[in-house]
C-alpha cells in the first residue's frame, strides 16, 4: 500500500485539469495502483441568482475527493461535505489575480463567503491522504 508522504506528494503536485461542461470543475486523477484511482477535485458552488456584472461577484469553490475503481470507474468512497471551501471574487474583467481590491476597495471575503482558511491543497492534502489510507485499509480487509 502507498505510504502517507508519497501519497500527500501526489496530491499536491499532481496536475489540475479542467473538467469539459457547463460547470466550473478543475480535477487531479492519482492512479494509485491497478485498481484505484483518487480524484481530488473542486467545483464551484451552484449559484441560484443571476450576478450583476457591473458589481463584484465571490465565486465560492469546495474541495472534494473521491476513490473509484480504476478499471468501471464506480465510486468505492467519496468525500463530497463541502468542508473546505475557498473564494476568488471578480469585478468586470478583474479577478483575484488582478488584485481587485486595488480596483474596488479592500474585501473582506471572510464576511462574504464562509471561508474554511483551507484554500490551497498543500492546506488539506494530508487530511485527505489520512482518509484515502483508511478508505484503502477497508479495501484490503474485504
Amino acid at each position: 500500500m502507498i505510504e502517507k508522504k508519497e501519497l500527500v506528494d501526489l496530491i499536491e503536485n499532481s496536475e489540475l485539469e479542467r473538467i469539459p461542461g457547463d460547470r466550473d470543475v478543475w480535477e487531479k486523477h492519482i492512479y494509485l495502483d491497478v485498481n484505484n484511482v483518487l480524484i481530488v477535485g473542486y467545483e464551484e458552488e451552484e449559484v441560484s441568482y443571476k450576478q450583476d456584472p457591473e458589481e463584484e461577484t465571490v465565486k465560492t469553490y469546495y474541495w472534494y475527493w473521491e476513490l473509484r475503481d480504476s478499471k468501471t470507474w464506480d465510486i468505492l468512497f467519496d468525500n463530497h461535505d463541502n468542508v473546505f471551501s475557498f473564494c476568488e471574487s471578480e469585478m468586470g474583467n478583474y479577478s483575484d489575480q488582478d488584485r481587485v481590491e486595488d480596483v474596488v476597495g479592500d474585501i473582506d471575503e471572510g464576511e462574504v463567503c464562509g471561508w474554511s482558511e483551507k484554500d490551497w491543497i498543500e492546506d488539506i492534502s494530508e487530511y485527505i491522504a489520512d482518509k484515502v489510507l483508511e478508505w484503502l485499509k477497508t479495501i484490503k480487509k474485504d
